[in-house]
C-alpha cells in the first residue's frame, strides 16, 4: 500500500488558487478550477483531482494554456450555444457553458452548449450535477488526448470521451453516473503506477496490440506514440461489447468536436514542426433539462427514488451485500473525506510541495 497524508479540502484548495493566481489565471478562474481538482479528490477520483496540478502548471508554462484567455460566444440561440474557450484552462470555460444551458433550460425547457478551443476540463460529472439543484438533468462530454484503439485496431485514434449525467432524487441519492468511454481512463493506470499494481488485463494493450499488465509499458508508450493504448469499454474485439465502447466514443467526438469546430481524433493535441506542443483545441457539450417541462417535479423525484430502492432491495448475487446506484459510493466517500481529511498519495503530495516552492506559495498541508 503506498504511502499517503491526510490533508483537508479547504487548505488544499486554497493553495491551488494560489498556484493558478501566481501563474496569473484571474480569480474567479482558479477558484473555479481549483474547486473542480478538490471536488475530484473529495469524491474518491483521485486520478483527475490535484494529481493533475503538474499538469496545467506546465501547460501554462508551456504557452499550451492561455492563463487569461479571449472568451466569446460564437453562435447562439434561445436554446443552445457555442463558445470559444481561447486556448484557456477547460474548468473555468465548461463552468461558465453549463451555467448557460441551466439558464436556457429554465427559460425554454432544455439547454445546450458546446465549447472548443479549450484544454482538459476534469470530471465530466462536475458539470452535470451542476443542474441538480435546479430540479434538472445534467449532461456533460467531453472529448480528450488520443489514449484509445479503435475495435480491430493497433494504435490510439480516440480519447477516453467521458459522458456524464446527473438526475435529481427525493430521498435518495441522486443518480451521477460519470464515465470513461474506454475501459479506465488514463488517470486510473497513473494510480496503479504509482501504487506499483500491475494493471487488470484487459485495460491496455501494448505496442503491438496485446493486452498487457505492464501500466509503466502503455504510459512510456504514450509518450513516444510507439503504438497500442488503452482498450474501448467492453475490451478487445466485439465479444464482450468492445464495439459498443468505440461507438460511443465516436459518438462523443461528434457531439464535442465535429458540432462545434474542434479538434477530433488524432488531430487533438497538435505540435509544432520542431515538436513543441501547442493547446489542444478539444471540446466539450454540456446539456440540461428541466424536470418539469415534462412532468411535475415531485412526481419525477418519487419515482426516482422507488427506482433506486427497488434496485437496491432485489436479490444479491452470491457473496455479495449490497447494489449501488451510480454516484452513491462517490457521495458516501465524499462524506468521509469532509469528515476525516483527503488521504493524498505521498508523492502528490510531494509534487505539490515542489511546485509551491517553484512558484513561492506556501505549502502548510502537513
Amino acid at each position: 500500500m503506498a504511502e499517503t497524508r491526510q490533508v483537508w479540502a479547504e487548505p488544499l484548495e486554497d493553495f491551488c488558487v494560489q498556484v493558478f493566481q501566481k501563474l496569473g489565471v484571474a480569480e474567479e478562474d482558479a477558484q473555479i478550477t481549483a474547486n473542480v481538482l478538490v471536488s475530484a479528490d473529495l469524491r474518491g477520483v483521485d486520478s483527475h483531482g490535484v494529481a493533475r496540478l503538474r499538469r496545467y502548471v506546465k501547460g501554462i508554462r508551456d504557452g499550451m494554456m492561455i492563463p487569461r484567455p479571449e472568451e466569446k460566444v460564437v453562435t447562439e440561440t434561445p436554446v443552445t450555444a457555442l463558445i470559444d474557450a481561447g486556448a484557456g484552462l477547460g474548468q473555468p470555460v465548461s463552468h461558465r457553458a453549463m451555467e448557460k444551458a441551466i439558464a436556457k433550460a429554465k427559460e425554454f425547457g432544455a439547454g445546450f452548449v458546446t465549447v472548443r478551443n479549450s484544454n482538459h476540463y476534469g470530471i465530466a460529472g462536475y458539470y452535470a450535477m451542476m443542474a441538480l439543484e435546479h430540479d434538472c438533468i445534467g449532461m456533460s462530454m467531453t472529448s480528450a488526448a488520443v489514449l484509445v484503439v479503435p475495435t480491430f485496431g493497433r494504435n490510439a485514434m480516440l480519447g477516453t470521451n467521458p459522458i456524464a449525467v446527473a438526475a435529481p432524487a427525493k430521498n435518495e441519492r441522486p443518480f451521477v453516473m460519470d464515465m470513461a468511454t474506454s475501459t479506465v481512463p488514463r488517470g486510473k493506470l497513473e494510480v496503479y503506477h504509482r501504487l506499483e499494481k500491475p494493471l487488470p488485463l484487459g485495460w491496455a494493450t501494448d505496442e503491438n496490440g496485446t493486452p498487457t499488465e505492464d501500466g509503466k509499458r502503455v504510459l512510456d508508450n504514450f509518450k513516444t506514440q510507439a503504438g497500442g493504448g488503452l482498450l474501448p469499454l467492453g475490451g478487445a474485439g466485439e465479444l464482450m461489447g468492445g464495439h459498443k465502447g468505440y461507438g460511443l466514443a465516436l459518438w462523443v467526438d461528434v457531439f464535442c468536436a465535429l458540432l462545434s469546430g474542434a479538434a477530433y481524433a488524432n488531430t487533438v493535441y497538435p505540435k509544432t514542426a520542431d515538436g513543441k506542443p501547442l493547446p489542444s483545441a478539444i471540446g466539450h457539450f454540456f446539456g440540461a433539462w428541466r424536470v418539469d417541462a415534462f412532468r411535475p417535479v415531485d412526481e419525477f423525484k418519487a419515482s426516482m427514488d422507488d427506482l433506486q430502492q427497488r434496485l437496491k432491495n432485489t436479490p444479491k448475487a452470491a457473496g455479495e451485500e449490497r447494489i449501488y446506484i451510480h454516484g452513491e459510493k462517490e457521495y458516501e466517500v465524499a462524506d468521509d473525506r469532509l469528515a476525516n481529511g483527503i488521504p493524498l498519495n505521498a508523492k502528490v503530495a510531494e509534487d505539490l510541495r515542489a511546485i509551491g516552492q517553484e512558484l513561492g506559495v506556501e505549502y502548510d498541508l502537513g
